[in-house]
């Protein structure tokens, strides 16, 4: 690891994070959005959908970019993007206005992941990339941590709206980004390639390798959803089945987080040794195991265990997907790719939020009451077995390039 690849990654890292704590801020004050705005807990999931379902137009956008003018620039825009999109959010005077702005922050949060991804890869030597796969992943996960810590710590003193507020932060890492981190040597090394078209260069990549893409799609569908039945409704289940407190759901919230954070490492390390796909579906196995304690549990001790495992579980099969998509991407089109094929599937996976509250109110209502814990469970572990498919039909689609230079 030289110096600029480390800068490269703590700034890929950092702009994952950041994206992410915008993101979960509306996951953790979902219902009392619901109250402020005077709408249902179903209306507020409907954001989140949206916010979800636009994500494939910014990976679109801004991976076309990044294989025609770089990955830095880029970077700095999108991160510019969504800083000020959060912090416009703090003052939406009805729900309307909050809605559209969700709606342009999914643009801004499609396009963050597949630049800072391929950014990051193409720094990183191969046989540190599984680790470092794990770590970057994992910055969704501490965005998610510092989204709990946000509401446990702070919301008695400023509100959602001020979480908002401190959610337009990120816009610093832009002058860290403009002052230490290099374009990519891949990137400069393959310019001359593109001859200046990037849309030519994605078109005939989307012809040459059509399956791959149609099952990168199809696969990361499964991911998304295995990822958000478990992530997104957790708040609001414990909020309105379980009966916490803001600070309890934030406690709560933030012991998943780190074992999310902790299995994005392990796995991602582990996956250097017995291969990307293998890894993932262990971790779907391992996560359908524990489902039940982790939906069905009624103490603060075994939610907070059955959080903090079946997160070690489900995000540590997402630790191999930074390195995983970025090795099979066709070469001329990685910046466009793995965002592309990501937020695609997470287009195919946005209404798990929404999908998860309809059957909670109801199609599982516990008199009369919203029914989380069996809503939650049902969708995750068809999830999960879905992950398992499809990461096994990856052997036949493309086989692994665990260790391939991408320069």
């Amino acid at each position: 690891m030289t110096a600029p690849a480390w800068k490269t990654f703590i700034a890929s890292f950092l702009g994952w994070t950041l994206d992410a704590y915008d993101f979960f801020l509306v996951v953790v004050v979902v219902p009392h959005l619901a109250t402020d705005f005077g709408t249902t807990l179903l209306n507020i999931s409907l954001a989140l959908t949206l916010t979800l379902a636009m994500r494939p137009v910014g990976a679109l956008l801004f991976g076309w970019f990044a294989d025609k003018y770089g990955r830095r620039t880029p970077l700095m825009v999108d991160i510019a993007l969504y800083s000020a999109i959060e912090l416009l959010t703090a003052f939406s005077p009805n729900f309307t206005v909050f809605l559209v702005l969700r709606v342009l922050f999914g643009i801004a949060m499609g396009g963050e992941w597949g630049l800072g991804s391929a950014l990051a890869m193409e720094a990183l030597p191969p046989k540190s990339r599984g680790l470092f796969s794990g770590i970057l992943q994992s910055g969704y996960n501490v965005g998610n941590l510092l989204a709990g810590l946000t509401l446990w710590l702070l919301f008695e003193r400023i509100g959602w709206r001020g979480m908002f507020v401190v959610g337009a932060l990120p816009a610093l890492l832009i002058l860290y980004i403009r002052a230490h981190v290099p374009e990519s040597e891949t990137w400069k090394a393959q310019a001359s390639q593109r001859l200046g078209l990037a849309g030519h260069v994605l078109a005939d990549a989307l012809r040459r390798y059509a399956p791959l893409f149609i099952y990168g799609i199809a696969f990361l569908a499964a991911m998304n959803y295995m990822s958000h039945s478990i992530q997104d409704p957790y708040a609001t289940f414990l909020t309105t089945q379980r009966g916490f407190s803001h600070a309890g759901v934030g406690q709560l919230n933030s012991i998943a987080a780190v074992g999310a954070i902790a299995g994005g490492v392990l796995f991602g390390w582990l996956s250097q040794r017995i291969g990307r796909r293998i890894t993932i579906v262990l971790c779907a196995l391992i996560g359908c195991v524990l489902v039940p304690l982790w939906a069905f549990s009624q103490t603060f001790a075994t939610l907070a265990l059955g959080g903090f495992l079946l997160q070690f579980a489900t995000q540590g099969a997402w630790a191999t997907i930074p390195a995983h998509l970025n090795e099979i991407a066709p070469e001329l089109a990685r910046g466009t790719f793995p965002g592309f094929v990501y937020q695609l599937g997470n287009l195919i996976a946005a209404p798990a939020m929404t999908i998860i509250t309809w059957i909670a109110t109801e199609g599982y209502e516990n008199n009369g009451a919203p029914n989380f814990a069996h809503a939650m469970s049902v969708v995750a572990w068809w999830s999960f077995a879905g992950v398992i498919v499809m990461a096994l039909l990856g052997f036949i689609v493309r086989p692994e390039a665990k260790d391939a230079a991408l320069a």
